[in-house]
C-alpha cells in the first residue's frame, strides 16, 4: 500500500487516479507527476516499487503544496475576504454563491435546505 502525504492511495486503482485521493493533485497533475517520475500512467499503484514510490513522495514534496498546507492557505484566503469586507467575503459570510451565480431560484448547495416562511394571517376588520 502507498502512503503519500498522509494518504494510502488505493491499491488496485491506476496511478494516475489514485494520486487524485490527494488533495490539491487533479487528473492533470497527477499525469505530469508520473511522467517526471518516469512511471507508466495505467501501472497499478499496488505495482509500484518502493524505489517509484520514493520518487513521487520526492517529486510531490518538493515542487506542490498539497493537503493541510494547501486547506489552510485558502482558509486563510477566504478569512482575509471576510476581514477586508469585499463582496466576495460578504458572500462567503452569509454562506451565498460567490462567484456571481443566481440566488433567487437556485443556489441550493450553498443556502441549504429550503426554509419555509410561513404567510402572515390577515388581520380581520
Amino acid at each position: 500500500m502507498a502512503r503519500i502525504a498522509g494518504i494510502d492511495l488505493p491499491k488496485n486503482k491506476r496511478g494516475v487516479i489514485g494520486l487524485t485521493y490527494i488533495y490539491g493533485i487533479g487528473r492533470s497533475r497527477a499525469a505530469k507527476i508520473l511522467s517526471d517520475a518516469g512511471i507508466h500512467q495505467d501501472k497499478k499503484v499496488s505495482e509500484w516499487t518502493d524505489d517509484e514510490q520514493n520518487v513521487i513522495r520526492n517529486h510531490i514534496n518538493n515542487n506542490f503544496k498539497i493537503e493541510g498546507a494547501l486547506r489552510s492557505e485558502t482558509q486563510l484566503n477566504i478569512k482575509r475576504l471576510t476581514d477586508i469586507n469585499s463582496y466576495r467575503g460578504i458572500r462567503h459570510r452569509n454562506g451565498l454563491p460567490v462567484r456571481g451565480q443566481r440566488s433567487k431560484t437556485n443556489a441550493r448547495t450553498r443556502k441549504g435546505k429550503r426554509k419555509t416562511i410561513a404567510n402572515k394571517k390577515m388581520a380581520t376588520k
